[in-house]
Order: structure tokens, then C-alpha cells, then sequence
């Protein structure tokens, strides 16, 4: 029964979502008042029928009801309870009804707090945001139905993909699932405004909390998916530059562009154009993950790799909106005059600068993953586009955007002096310099260019706190720094979000440039030397979990002939899934991690690998410390009441146009 109810709220969701299309946008051309408020309503009941809908599903997975089939195919009753819940998104049909939840989440969290909108432009956005409701509706009620029944049920399912049985990757999808959808919000502000015809600088205020939002939970989702690729596969690296990887990727550094670029229309009332067309290709690539994702045509451990069928419905829903969003960008653009007048040197240029290589960047990176099926099916050849070119190709965009940043962010609006900002930069330069020679120095032997970008991050985090510094004015210590606790929480966080960056910045240096890896067959009890550590595998045990079984081995660390840790690698094979997989063991440290994964039996041993991974933890750190300045700016009071913003006084019956 409660299945069925879950499919019936759907199909409710799906009609609610028609005349929250409709009416709306209707009432804002005809300027019919009672039409443009019931977007409102509309969209409160659309969230709730859905979240009646996704609870239903989740009830299935909880208590095993495996007459569904999308239970059967992806749980399994000795699944511990985490992993039942999180099985409702490990799939296809189900991670697109947790894509639609958040979608009516948004919508109604523009309901609820759009009350300080213009009447005309907050129907519009409810009403732009509900067409993407539609499209997704029609995909799962059409393509994708997560209630099927069987006909006859099994006693058991099929468990969900051991891959995914794990803590990091159950929170990985929604985060990534808030920013992806999230995005959204700022394509149908875009819209809406094109629709108006009008991009002022309240609409800059506006935009600006959505599109941090959606940066923030990409950014929480990446760091997760990036935490679990380095501890779950075994494979002992960070980013591999798979497809899917990229998918998500390449929303989070539009977004940071359009980012950027809404505080110039904000402050200016300038890149309006820019500002629109960003907004309208970040969640175009947020479609392009989608399609990624779920069209089969690439290969890839985070994949659902449906049918290209499903593909196909998606690549129509992201020509519709893209194509439609494009062709009213075509036709409004000469509408959208800046005001602003700003000189080469300046705060504008510098965000210029910064939206340039960021989209550059954006676009080498879709470039780099949609080249093997553009060379297949194009010229019948299969080719892997792998770290190498992505690295060669990408790092230059980074290096550009590091030594940039700090300088930048110094820098006064309409007109600027590159001297003064160096000036004010000066003890962020010496600090970057002696980090770099230091770094040189200790490390005599590897490559260069891992001193170089570990200058810059010292560069990145030590111009952060100066940027901070210097807008506490001027005066004695004691005063400048009791002004700097009453700073604007959204200078705080832009000053924290940068100095994150500038951590992980230095963790992907120092790891990359600094590991140490050893390979080899251990015999037990033999003891071999990996950096400054002693490695000795001691035992290996078969160990029993819920739903697998496992070749537990035991690992002594020691340095300098003391015990640093015993680590316990896993090899598990899951019965039901009848799948393998690795589980490697670290010894994290703040400057370090000692990475153990155990291999199959060999000639009287066992495969051991070894990694000494130097700041490793320093990575997934600066992505905590760039959400939570995303999380502080978000917090500005500013951002809450849109202050500066007012609604637009429209007589009764008269169209905006």
C-alpha cells in the first residue's frame, strides 16, 4: 500500500509541477496577480508529494519489501541499515527521485524565502524552476519508474554494488545531488531575467546565495567522492580524472566563475551578459553529468551505466533547456547594457581574468572527457584520454589563477595600481618565496615543480589573511584587530575559501611530488624498509563481516625501531554480489599517511602495497576550509535580506515588457 502511495504522490508531483509551469509564467506575461501567487502553493505541495514519494521508496528499502523490483536489485536483508538507506540512491531510478526531492526542495525554498522578490520575477523563477520538474518527472514516470512490482517476489535481493557499501560514498551523492540541482536556481533566475528583459544589480544580489549554496554542497560532494576514491579502491591516489569525476567537476568551476562574476553585477552593474550565460552553461554541465552518468557511453566505477536509450531522453532535455535558454539569450542580449565602467587594472579585470580561466579551464577539462566518444563515433577510433593530458593541459589554468588571486583580491573597484596591490602583498610573497626554497631545500632530489606549487599555496592561504588584514583600515594593532572580528562574514569567507584552496593546493603538491610507493611479495614476519619506516606483515586471518567474508592481514609500523601502528588490509569478497573488493588500511597523520593494501597470495607471501603519503589529509582539510568559507559568506546577513534589493512597485494588469 505504501508503495503504491509513493507511486500515486508521484504522479500527483508530475501534474503539480505542469500548473506550476503554466499558470505561473502566464499570470507574469498577463500581469494577472492571483495567477502569479499561486507559484507559491504549488510549489510547497510539489516538494511535499515528492518527499511523500522518496519516503515510500525508502520505506520499501528499509524493510525489504523485495515485491519492488528496484529493492530486489540493489538490497539484500543482511545489509546493514546504513547501507538499506542508502541503497534508495545507489541506483538509477532512485538517485533520480532523490535528483527531483531536491529540485522541489529548491523550488520551495525560493517560495518560502523569495517573499522580498519582485511578484513578476518570483513567478517566473517558480515557474522556470518547475518546467525542469517536468522534464524530470516525465524521464522517471516514462523511463525510469522506481515502483515496479514483480510479479513474484524473491525471498532475497541482489545486494547493492560492495563499492558503495561504504560511509564516505552513502553522504557523496545527495551533497553532489545539492549542487548539482542546486545550480538550477541560478539557471532560472537567468531565465526569468531574460524573460523580464531586466539584469540589475538586485538581481545580482539575488542569484549570488543560490549559486554559493550549490558551490558549497559541490564542493563537500567532490571532497567526499575524492576521500573515498583514496581509502576505498586501493588504488592510493586522490583524482584520476575519470569521466565521472569530471562530471561534477566541471559544474563546480563554472559555478566558482558565475560566482565571481555575479559580485561584479552586484557592485557594478557590469558582465550582465557574461554573468547570464554563465549561469545558463553551469547547469548545462550539471545535464552533461546527468547524461554521463546515465546514458552507458562511457565506463566507469561511479557510473550507473543504464541503457543509451535513457541517454538519449536526457541529451532532449538538455537541447530543450539549453537550446530554448540560448536562443532567449540571443534575442534579449542587447537588453542587458552594462553600467559599470571599470580600467584594465582593476578589481573587475581581475574577476575577468578569474572567469576566463576558470570557463578555459572548464572547457579543456569537457574537452578531455568527451574526446574518446567523439573519436569513436566519429572517426572509429578508440582512444583514453588519462592524468597525463588532463595534468599537462590543466595545471597551467591553475598555476595562472593561483598567482592571480591574491593579488586581486586587494585590489579597489574601477580603478587599481599593480604596484600598490604587490605592496600590500609583500609579506605573502616573502612567505611564498622561503616556502618554496624550503621546501627545495629538504627535498633535494624530486621534482621542481613540486616547490613551485607549494610556494603558491603558501602564496594562496598567507594573501588570504593579508586581504583580510587590510580591510581593518588603519591605526594601532590592538584596534585594526578588534575591527577584524566585526569584518562582514562574506569577507570572511571569501578570505577562508581562498586560504582552502591554497591547502589543497599544497596536499596535491606535496603528495604528488613526495610519495613513496614499494611493490613486493611479503613472506610473514619479514620485515622491509618503505621511506623511513619498517614494514613486517605478521599474520593474515580469514575475518567474517555481515554480509561478506574477508583475508584480514596484519601490518606492523615501526620507526626507529618503535612501534608507530598496526594496520589491518582487507581483501572482502561479498557472497550475493559475488564481488571482490579492497580495503585498504592507513595510519593517518597531520604531516603523512602510511597506506597498506593487501594483495592476493603469491609464491608463499602475499601481495603488499606500501605508500608513504606526505600531507595527504592536508587535500580533503582546504576542501572542509573552502566549504566552510562558502558556508560563512552564506551566513551574511546581507545575503538573507538581499539588503539593497526592493521590490518593484507594478501597477495591477500591466506586463513588465
Amino acid at each position: 500500500m505504501i508503495v503504491e502511495l509513493g507511486h500515486f504522490t508521484l504522479i500527483l508531483a508530475f501534474a503539480v509541477s505542469i500548473f506550476q509551469t503554466v499558470v505561473p509564467l502566464v499570470g507574469a506575461h498577463k500581469g494577472w496577480p492571483e495567477w502569479m501567487a499561486a507559484a507559491a502553493p504549488a510549489a510547497s505541495a510539489q516538494f511535499l508529494l515528492t518527499a511523500v514519494s522518496f519516503g515510500a521508496l525508502t520505506f520499501a528499502f528499509v524493510t525489504s519489501d523485495f515485491s519492488v523490483a528496484l529493492v530486489t536489485a540493489n538490497s539484500h536483508t543482511l545489509k546493514p541499515l546504513l547501507y538499506k538507506i542508502t541503497g534508495v540512491w545507489g541506483n538509477h531510478e532512485g538517485s533520480l527521485l532523490l535528483w527531483v526531492l531536491i529540485l522541489t526542495l529548491f523550488g520551495a525554498m525560493a517560495a518560502w524565502f523569495g517573499g522580498n522578490l519582485p511578484p513578476r520575477l518570483r513567478a517566473r523563477v517558480l515557474g522556470v524552476q518547475s518546467s525542469i520538474g517536468v522534464a524530470f518527472f516525465a524521464f522517471i514516470l516514462f523511463t525510469s519508474n522506481p515502483f515496479l512490482r514483480l510479479e513474484s517476489p524473491p525471498m532475497n535481493g541482489g545486494d547493492l554494488n560492495p563499492l558503495l557499501q561504504d560511509p564516505g560514498l552513502a553522504f557523496h551523492p545527495p551533497f553532489l545531488y545539492l549542487g548539482y540541482v542546486g545550480l538550477s536556481m541560478a539557471f532560472s533566475f537567468a531565465v526569468a531575467a531574460l524573460l523580464e528583459g531586466r539584469v540589475d544589480a538586485a538581481w545580482g544580489r539575488w542569484v549570488r546565495p543560490w549559486t554559493l549554496a550549490a558551490w558549497l554542497f559541490l564542493t563537500i560532494g567532490i571532497g567526499l567522492g575524492s576521500w573515498w576514491a583514496y581509502y576505498e579502491l586501493g588504488w592510493g591516489g586522490f583524482w584520476f580524472w575519470d569521466p565521472v569525476e569530471n562530471a561534477s567537476f566541471m559544474p563546480w568551476l563554472i559555478s566558482a566563475a558565475l560566482l565571481h562574476s555575479a559580485i561584479v553585477v552586484e557592485k557594478r552593474e557590469a558582465l550582465k551578459s557574461w554573468t547570464i550565460l554563465l549561469a545558463i552553461l553551469a547547469f548545462g554541465f550539471s545535464l552533461i553529468g546527468t547524461f554521463i552518468v546515465r546514458s552507458g557511453v562511457i565506463t566507469s566505477v561511479h557510473a550507473f551505466a543504464n541503457d543509451p536509450e535513457r541517454g538519449v531522453f536526457i541529451l532532449f532535455i538538455l537541447a530543450f533547456f539549453m537550446g530554448g535558454a540560448f536562443l532567449l539569450f540571443a534575442l534579449r542580449a542587447g537588453a542587458m547594457e552594462a553600467k559599470g565602467v571599470f580600467g584594465i587594472v582593476s578589481r573587475e579585470s581581475a574577476l575577468v581574468l578569474n572567469n576566463v580561466l576558470l570557463a578555459v579551464s572548464c572547457f579543456v577539462v569537457f574537452i578531455g572527457t568527451i574526446w574518446p566518444l567523439l573519436s569513436e563515433m566519429f572517426f572509429d577510433r578508440t582512444l583514453s584520454v588519462g592524468p597525463p593530458f588532463f595534468n599537462a593541459a590543466f595545471s597551467p589554468f591553475v598555476f595562472v589563477l593561483a598567482v592571480t588571486l591574491p593579488i586581486g583580491s586587494v585590489m579597489p573597484w574601477k580603478r587599481a595600481s599593480i604596484g600598490r596591490a604587490m605592496r600590500q602583498q609583500m609579506p605573502a610573497a616573502a612567505l611564498a618565496v622561503a616556502g618554496g626554497l624550503l621546501a627545495y631545500a629538504v627535498f633535494t632530489g624530486h621534482s621542481a615543480i613540486g616547490p613551485v606549487f607549494i610556494a603558491l599555496a603558501v602564496w594562496l592561504v598567507a594573501g588570504a589573511v593579508v586581504d583580510l588584514f587590510t580591510r581593518t583600515g588603519r591605526g594601532a594593532l590592538g584596534a585594526r584587530l578588534s575591527r577584524l572580528t566585526r569584518l562582514p562574514r562574506a569577507d570572511w569567507g571569501k578570505a577562508v575559501a581562498h586560504a582552502g584552496f591554497g591547502l589543497t593546493l599544497f596536499g596535491v603538491a606535496a603528495l604528488t611530488t613526495y610519495e613513496s610507493e614499494d611493490i613486493r611479495i611479503a613472506r610473514l614476519g619479514e620485515a622491509f624498509d618503505v621511506g623511513p619506516y619498517e614494514i613486517t606483515l605478521t599474520a593474515v586471518r580469514e575475518h567474517e563481516g555481515p554480509n561478506y567474508i574477508a583475508l584480514m592481514g596484519t601490518v606492523e609500523v615501526a620507526r626507529d625501531g618503535d612501534l608507530v601502528s598496526t594496520l589491518h588490509p582487507e581483501r572482502r569478497f561479498y557472497p550475493v554480489a559475488r564481488m571482490p573488493t579492497t580495503e585498504a588500511a592507513i595510519d593517518n597523520g597531520v604531516s603523512r599517511d602510511v597506506y597498506v593494501v593487501l594483495g592476493e597470495p603469491q609464491q608463499g607471501g602475499f601481495a603488499l602495497r606500501t605508500y608513504i603519503k606526505p600531507w595527504a589529509n592536508w587535500i580533503w582539510g582546504g576542501s572542509i576550509i573552502m566549504a566552510l568559507g562558502g558556508l560563512l559568506s552564506l551566513s551574511d546577513r546581507r545575503y538573507r535580506v538581499a539588503a539593497g534589493a526592493r521590490r518593484q512597485a507594478e501597477p495591477k494588469g500591466v506586463p513588465a515588457e
